[in-house]
C-alpha cells in the first residue's frame, strides 16, 4: 500500500518554492492563493530568509500550499493507485484533507492562513513554548510531563515526544535529573501549539470552517486525533478545528499505516521530516522525500509500471 504524507510546520526551508515555479500553472495558482490569504507566497517561498518564514502566520499556509502544488503535479504525472492512504502532520492535515477530496485546495490554504495567523496571535498572549523529549517509554514520559503541568503535544513515534506548556514549566523539565528520557531540548517555536493555550485560534478556525463545503474522502484519510481513518467529510472538518488545541498522535498514524500493510511512503514537499520518522519506526518501508519536481520520477519508480488508479483503470 502507498501512503502520501504532508508535512507540517518546521519542515520549511528558504527557497523551497523556487523549483516548482517551472511547473505549468504554478505561478498563477500562487498568485491566486496570495490574494486569497493576503500573503505574498511567491516572495515567502523564493526570496524570504529562514527567519521570515519561521513566523507561524506565514509558515502554515506556505507549507500547505507547497504540498498541494506538488500533489497536483504528481496526479498529472503519475497514476496514483486506488486505495492510496493519505495523512498529514499538524497543519499538514489540511493538505491531506484536500488530497483526499474533503476540502478544495483553495479552502485548505485559506484555512491554513487563518490557523497560522490566529495561532501566532494566541502565542503572544502568554509565555509558552515546546521542548523535544527524546527516548524513554512514551507513557512514562507523558506521565512525567504531567507532573510539570506539561502536555505531550506531539507523540511522533520513533522515540520522539514534543512537550508543550508554560515556559517556566519547560525550564524545570529541562533541568530535572529524574527524567525518564535521554534528553529534553527546548525548541525555537512561538508557543505551546496543540494545547489549551491555542483556544482563541481554535474558535477562529471554527468560525472560518463554517463557510467551507466538504465532501467525504475518496481515499483513506488518517486523523491526527487517533490515527484512524475518517469516512465523513463533516467529521474531518470538525477534527481539523479541534486539532488546534489537541495533541498530534502521529505515532498512532504510523501504527495504522503499519497495520494496513503500508510498504511505500511518499512525503510531499517540504519533505524529509516524516520520511525520517518512518525510516526509524517502519523499518524496511520504501520512502521517497519529494523536494523538487524531478523527484516525482522516483515516485513513479516506487509505484511501478502496472497500477490501478482511483477510477479503476490500469496503466
Amino acid at each position: 500500500m502507498l501512503v502520501l504524507l504532508a508535512p507540517g510546520q518546521g519542515a520549511q526551508s528558504p527557497g523551497m518554492l523556487t523549483p516548482w515555479l517551472e511547473v505549468d500553472g504554478v505561478p498563477d495558482t500562487i498568485a491566486r492563493w496570495s490574494e486569497l490569504t493576503g500573503l505574498d507566497l511567491l516572495h515567502l517561498g523564493t526570496e524570504a530568509d529562514a527567519e521570515e518564514i519561521k513566523d507561524t502566520a506565514v509558515t502554515q499556509p506556505l507549507v500547505v500550499a507547497l504540498a498541494l502544488l506538488a500533489h497536483a503535479e504528481l496526479e498529472r504525472r503519475v497514476p496514483v493507485p486506488a486505495g492510496t492512504m493519505v495523512a498529514g502532520h499538524s497543519v499538514g492535515e489540511l493538505a491531506a484533507a484536500a488530497m483526499a477530496g474533503v476540502l478544495s485546495p483553495d479552502d485548505a490554504v485559506a484555512l491554513a492562513a487563518v490557523r497560522g495567523r490566529e495561532m501566532a496571535a494566541a502565542c503572544a498572549l502568554e509565555p509558552t513554548g515546546m521542548a523535544a523529549v527524546m527516548g524513554g517509554d512514551p507513557d512514562e514520559v507523558v506521565d512525567w510531563l504531567a507532573g510539570f503541568g506539561l502536555v505531550a503535544a506531539n507523540r511522533n513515534g520513533a522515540g520522539q515526544i514534543v512537550a508543550a506548556g508554560a515556559l517556566d514549566a519547560l525550564d524545570k523539565a529541562v533541568a530535572a535529573e529524574d527524567r525518564p528520557a535521554g534528553k529534553v531540548i527546548k525548541l525555537k517555536v512561538a508557543g505551546a501549539f496543540h494545547t489549551h493555550y491555542m483556544a482563541p485560534a481554535r474558535e477562529a478556525m471554527r468560525q472560518r470552517a463554517g463557510d467551507v463545503r466538504v465532501a467525504d474522502p475518496v481515499r483513506p484519510l488518517l486523523s491526527n486525533a487517533d490515527g484512524q481513518p475518517v469516512s465523513s467529510g463533516a467529521e474531518m472538518l470538525d477534527r481539523l478545528v479541534a486539532q488546534v488545541t489537541s495533541p498530534v498522535r502521529w505515532d498512532a498514524c504510523l501504527a495504522t499505516m503499519a497495520a494496513a500493510g503500508a510498504d511505500a511512503l511518499v512525503e510531499l514537499p517540504p519533505a524529509g521530516t516524516l520520511t525520517g520518522l518512518a525510516k526509524r519506526e517502519l523499518k524496511g518501508t520504501r520512502t521517497v522525500a519529494v523536494k523538487v519536481p524531478a523527484d516525482l520520477a522516483k515516485v513513479a519508480d516506487l509505484i511501478g509500471p502496472e497500477t490501478e488508479t482511483a477510477d479503476g483503470s490500469s496503466t
